[in-house]
């Protein structure tokens, strides 16, 4: 059995993939030059498989990819092979999810402004005139520096995709008392997570949007997916709702946004990922005092190699054995 490793893993990674296949030949390309033509004989590609190596493959019967992500590995003739995909999908849900309500407390309680305040040295309320009034005479009844806060309690969070990641969202922002509903592409696919008002079709969207003081977009790049964020459905969200994106760049029309921020349309935006990366240092989206721009970052923990790994391995003893494989990924849906 030959399995060809593209781009080439550390020496301590090929060395427990050789323990999981021992009688497997493992070649660790170095460049697409050598995994090309290492493909003639090929069973199994794990990492990316490009078109010219799909070109040189006679036996390829597994292809597992290193990311969870399928945009930049799909292609026509891949879609069409009848070779096995799987992918890394479920290794990120809690981090990412962590992410999430890090920036729904920001919000909730304006940590992102406070923060800018602090290196400014400022000491001063979110409110205006009527908060600082509010700070001197001390708490009493709802005045302007409670309204500059959202009681996580009393909100609404709508979940755009609801697989492994976008359930670990919902289960912390319940948590924190945040009513949950999702849409999907297929909600009778989706496990039901105890507490999660609703799974609705994506056609619901619109109504997801019109309830939703946060809306968290976990959905992955699709041609269905790409641009579905822009002028119109941002313009269906409350004036007073912030939009979260920690799925894929290219489904929020960033012009879209930017002029929906600049019109109050909503009430700001955090964003972990862009329809260009990285970010220009001149876009737009970088002078908004409510919007939070982290670059890429959701994913990232140490829990996340191990995990990663452990699918590696797991699912090449599966293939050695001839075992069903797991996270099977339906090449024309893209995941």
């Amino acid at each position: 059995m030959k399995i060809v490793i593209h781009p080439a893993v550390e020496p301590d990674r090929l060395a427990a993939l050789a323990e999981a296949a021992p009688e497997a030949e493992f070649v660790n390309a170095r460049d697409e030059a050598e995994a090309i033509s290492a493909m003639p004989g090929a069973d199994a590609v794990l990492g990316k498989l490009t078109p010219e190596m799909l070109d040189r493959a006679d036996r390829l019967r597994w292809v597992q990819t290193f990311t969870a992500s399928l945009e930049h590995y799909i292609f026509p003739a891949l879609v069409e092979h009848p070779c096995t995909l799987t992918n890394m999908r479920g290794l990120f849900g809690d981090v990412i999810a962590d992410q999430v309500m890090g920036y729904v407390l920001c919000f909730s309680r304006n940590l992102h402004t406070y923060i800018r305040q602090q290196q400014e040295r400022r000491y001063e309320p979110v409110g205006g005139e009527e908060a600082r009034v509010s700070f001197a005479s001390g708490p009493g009844t709802v005045n302007a520096m409670d309204r500059a806060t959202i009681f996580l309690p009393g909100a609404t969070m709508g979940v755009v995709g609801f697989g492994a990641i976008g359930r670990e969202i919902a289960r912390r922002a319940m948590a924190f008392g945040i009513t949950v509903s999702a849409v999907d592409r297929f909600p009778e696919r989706c496990p039901s997570v105890e507490g999660v008002t609703e799974v609705w079709p994506i056609e619901k969207l619109p109504s997801l949007l019109a309830q939703s003081d946060f809306v968290v977009i976990a959905a992955p790049h699709t041609p269905e997916t790409a641009g579905l964020f822009n002028a119109e459905t941002i313009g269906r969200m409350r004036r007073s709702s912030y939009l979260i994106n920690i799925g894929r760049g290219a489904i929020v029309v960033l012009d879209d946004l930017v002029a929906a921020l600049r019109s109050g349309t909503i009430a700001g935006a955090a964003l972990d990922v862009f329809e260009i990366e990285p970010l220009p240092a001149d876009h737009p989206l970088w002078g908004f005092p409510n919007v939070i721009i982290t670059p890429h970052t959701a994913g990232y923990s140490p829990a996340v190699a191990p995990r990663h790994l452990a699918v590696l391995t797991a699912n090449l003893r599966r293939f050695v054995k001839g075992e069903p494989l797991a996270n099977v990924v339906e090449k024309s849906l893209w995941f």
